[in-house]
C-alpha cells in the first residue's frame, strides 16, 4: 500500500507539470487535441499508480512523449494557418443575422434547444434578440445580440470613463505582498496606516486591496 502511495504521489506531481507546461487552456476551454491528450494523459498515469508490477517509466514516458506531441501541434498551429483548422476545426455560425442557419446546425449535429441553452448560458432568453451566434472551435457560443438588445455602455452616451487600472492584493492571509507593494510606490508602514484606519493590524487582515483609483478594501481574519 506504501508503495502505490509514493507512486501515485510521483505521477501525480509529473501530470502536474505537464499540465502547466501545456498552458492555462488546459485547465478551463479545451481544443479538440488539447483534449485528447488530456484524457490520454490520465489513462496512463493511472494505469502504473495501481499495477505495482507495472515499471513506473512505463507511465511517465509515454507521457512527455504526449507532452512532446503537445508541443509541437502547437508550434504548427501557430506557423500555420490551414494546420490549425485541420487540428482545431474552424468556428460555425449558428444564427446569421438574427436568422437560424439550419444546414449549420445539421452539420454540428446542434439541436434547435442546445442552441436555446447555450444561449441562456450567455444570458440570453429570446432568440429574438440574437444577431449572431458563433460555435468557437472549442464548443463554446459566442452570441452577439442585435444592437438595440445589448447593454448600454459610457460610450453610448458619450461618457469617457475614469481609467480604472487594476486592484493589487497587498495582504493575503495576512501575510503581505511586498512586491505588490513596491509596485504601487508604497511601503509598510504606509500600509499599516491605512490598515489601522479598520481597527487591525495587517498581520490580522484577511484581505487587503487597492484599486487604480486609490480605495483599499480590508477585512479582517476571524478569530479561530
Amino acid at each position: 500500500m506504501l508503495i502505490i502511495f509514493f507512486r501515485s504521489i510521483i505521477l501525480y506531481v509529473i501530470v502536474l507539470i505537464v499540465m502547466r507546461f501545456m498552458g492555462k487552456r488546459e485547465i478551463g476551454q479545451l481544443q479538440p487535441f488539447e483534449l485528447a491528450i488530456s484524457i490520454m494523459i490520465a489513462d496512463l498515469a493511472s494505469i502504473p499508480m495501481a499495477e505495482i508490477g507495472i515499471p513506473i517509466t512505463n507511465g511517465i514516458i509515454p507521457i512527455l512523449g504526449l507532452l512532446a506531441m503537445h508541443l509541437i501541434i502547437s508550434i504548427i498551429n501557430l506557423k500555420s494557418i490551414k494546420a490549425r483548422e485541420i487540428i482545431c476545426g474552424k468556428p460555425a455560425i449558428l444564427i446569421y443575422r438574427g436568422k437560424i442557419d439550419e444546414k449549420a446546425l445539421k452539420k454540428e449535429r446542434f439541436t434547435v434547444n442546445e442552441l436555446q441553452e447555450r444561449l441562456r448560458g450567455n444570458n440570453v432568453v429570446n432568440l429574438g434578440d440574437v444577431e449572431y451566434a458563433i460555435l468557437e472551435t472549442n464548443g463554446q457560443v459566442t452570441v452577439i445580440q442585435k444592437p438595440d438588445k445589448r447593454t448600454t455602455i459610457p460610450q453610448d452616451f458619450n461618457i469617457e470613463p475614469e481609467y480604472e487600472g487594476i486592484p493589487y492584493d497587498l495582504v493575503v492571509d495576512g501575510k503581505i505582498m511586498t512586491a505588490n507593494l513596491k509596485a504601487i510606490g508604497k511601503n509598510y508602514a504606509w500600509l499599516k496606516a491605512q490598515v489601522e484606519k479598520f481597527n487591525m493590524k495587517p498581520e490580522e487582515a484577511l484581505i487587503v486591496t487597492f484599486d487604480g483609483k486609490g480605495q483599499i478594501f480590508c477585512q479582517k481574519k476571524q478569530n479561530k
